[in-house]
């Protein structure tokens, strides 16, 4: 069994994000990435199916922020080969661009799943599994939280959430591409003892993606504005005894309109 996992790289949240002078983009200068959180759920339900049931499973990801730390990382953890997607737009692909570089890098090697997250936080698109599929001529369920191999290997049986918490389970011929929304169990943890062993003993694999010419002419959507969220009211801090402070709290309702 043959898996390719798409991996994406994202602003890390913990850093203070700043929105570029156009307006519609975010300041890339200082900016830090690391693993989308639901792709790491993709490699993970990748390795896992690997580890029951044999095959090879392929990382592949557009060159953007530390990727090469990302790529050793899923070596380590127990993927079979990385490759690193140079040449895609510096500001970032769409959707529907990173759909066709992945297609053309992709073109005929050998895959029975190809998985990727359900979507990212950078642009809550979740548009390139879909958009993939539909250009593979394959099968596309997102949402998924497990995936089962049929009989012969040739199907799959995936369970998906529906909005409300509903879930169900849908039978899938292969080849087939799936948007992990969760991997069976929790995405391993790597020491990065390994991680420093992975990047002696492995190597990963440079293609470029095509020219501009063979991308589509504009993206499924277009930023117009960005806005950093508005600060919001203070806080009060009321002291004294439990009657003062009940009473300070229903003068400041009866000031609001809450109470009459």
């Amino acid at each position: 069994m043959d898996i390719i996992v798409l991996l994406k790289q994202v602003p890390d949240l913990v850093e203070e994000l700043q929105i570029d002078a156009s307006g519609v983009a975010l300041d890339r200068e200082w900016l830090r990435f690391r693993l989308n959180e639901f792709d790491d759920h993709a490699l993970e339900q990748a390795l896992l199916l690997k580890e029951s049931h044999g095959g090879r499973v392929t990382v592949l990801a557009l060159d953007a922020g530390d990727v090469e730390d990302t790529l050793f990382s899923a070596l380590a953890k127990g993927a079979d080969a990385a490759l690193k997607i140079t040449g895609a737009p510096e500001e970032g692909a769409s959707s529907h661009a990173a759909a066709k570089i992945f297609k053309a890098v992709i073109g005929d090697r050998p895959r029975d799943l190809v998985l990727t997250g359900v979507g990212a936080i950078d642009d809550l698109d979740g548009q390139v599994g879909p958009i993939l599929a539909c250009a593979m001529s394959v099968p596309y369920v997102g949402v998924v939280s497990a995936v089962e191999m049929g009989e012969g290997g040739r199907s799959a049986v995936v369970r998906k959430e529906h909005p409300g918490g509903i879930f169900s389970e849908i039978a899938v011929t292969l080849p087939a591409v799936l948007g992990i929304q969760a991997a069976a169990k929790p995405p391993r943890y790597v020491p990065i003892a390994k991680i420093r062993q992975a990047m002696k003993s492995s190597t990963i694999e440079e293609v470029t993606a095509p020219g501009e010419g063979a991308l589509p002419g504009a993206p499924g959507l277009r930023v117009r504005r960005m806005f950093m969220p508005e600060a919001g009211g203070h806080a009060e801090m009321i002291s004294g005894s439990p009657a003062e402070i009940a009473s300070k709290v229903a003068a400041i309702l009866v000031e609001k309109g809450v109470l009459r």
